[in-house]
């Protein structure tokens, strides 16, 4: 499949478009995330959530914000503090802001 995409021109543009869309959204999500951790008060620094590329961020959150996260919030990331920034969208980013908030205010982490 990949060198069949790879070796049309077409494809290969459409592909390129297409992976460049997705770069975009996952690099807004970042931005939105912490614009929304700003907005809702927070006083960590959040600069190294768009600091960071890729589909998945190190919030730097400890295993019990993350357990407090999942148990109280229902927002879903490893242990470590890893979070799928994929998996978030419009919809439900300003909510996982609040609740990286709710779980981190007063907190030194």
């Amino acid at each position: 499949v990949a060198s069949t995409i790879l070796a049309s021109p077409m494809l290969r543009n459409e592909w390129l478009r297409e992976l460049e869309g997705m770069s975009r959204r996952i690099k807004d999500m970042r931005k939105e995330l912490k614009e929304g951790l700003e907005k809702c008060g927070s006083k960590h620094n959040w600069d190294h959530l768009v600091q960071q590329i890729g589909m998945f961020a190190y919030t730097g959150l400890s295993k019990d914000m993350a357990v407090e996260l999942r148990k109280k919030h229902h927002v879903y990331l490893l242990d470590s503090g890893r979070i799928s920034v994929a998996g978030l969208n419009e919809f439900n980013v300003e909510r996982v802001a609040k609740a990286f908030h709710e779980v981190t205010k007063g907190k030194k982490f």
